[in-house]
């Protein structure tokens, strides 16, 4: 087959399959040779001669066609054009993927979910979904880098085990040993020593009268000690582990 001179000839174009005659009738792309009129988007079939374009599976895209076929984030709904976050399922930009409580970051760190699926960081999961000290009010959640702690139940009431104390004198009660029990009396956690029915129990009752008419109630036999319930309060923790480069 005759060529035109080889100062004109450039090559097959890599659209057509035509020859490339010509000085300004081709374009080198993507390692080959095209006509100025076959460098096209893949998708739009806009010209890309002078223009930006983005080569998937040597293929040409134009800018807004290649954005079209990205990822979107999870979060913020726009196409991810870096490193994709993958987490659950889904692609987040890593600086979207955040605890819906703090904003703070977690890319690489780890994270639970709650029912609904909102990414919470550990911290604050705890604070939010913990079991609440009828004490003192706070979270009952493990110290920090621990992933389980114990939780006191008495009284259909939940406890620190440094708040699980006597109302009265403050005796830190246990299930160990009968002295450190729990004798409630009218709702409140009280100590034996400090519970008029378990320091009276022994004691014969006495029959009512007009002027004490809840002295009886007082000298009857006191009900077993209140055991609690241990309860170790843990967690799942989810940690994503995946970065992928788009």
């Amino acid at each position: 087959m005759n060529h035109p001179p080889s100062g004109e000839y450039f090559g097959r174009c890599g659209g057509c399959g035509e020859d490339v005659v010509g000085d300004g009738a081709g374009v080198v792309a993507l390692d080959r040779v095209f006509h100025v009129g076959c460098f096209v988007c893949s998708t739009c079939r806009a010209q890309l001669r002078g223009q930006h374009f983005y080569a998937v599976e040597r293929r040409a895209y134009c800018e807004s066609c290649y954005v079209a076929t990205l990822e979107k984030c999870s979060t913020c709904s726009q196409p991810i054009l870096d490193r994709i976050l993958r987490a659950m399922g889904k692609a987040y930009h890593p600086g979207c993927f955040t605890c819906v409580v703090c904003h703070r970051g977690l890319d690489g760190i780890p994270f639970t979910v709650d029912a609904t699926s909102q990414i919470h960081c550990i911290e604050d999961f705890h604070r939010k979904f913990a079991p609440r000290c009828s004490v003192c009010g706070g979270a009952i959640m493990p110290e920090p880098g621990q992933e389980e702690t114990v939780r006191i139940v008495a009284l259909d009431r939940s406890f620190h085990i440094g708040c699980y104390k006597c109302e009265e004198c403050g005796l830190l009660l246990s299930s160990e040993g009968e002295c450190q029990g729990c004798y409630p009396l009218d709702g409140h956690i009280l100590c034996k020593a400090c519970s008029p029915g378990a320091s009276r129990s022994s004691q014969p009752p006495s029959p009512p009268t007009a002027e004490s008419p809840q002295e009886h109630l007082l000298c009857s036999p006191f009900p077993s000690t209140a055991l609690p319930n241990i309860y170790l309060y843990n967690f799942v923790t989810k940690c994503c582990l995946l970065f992928l480069q788009s």
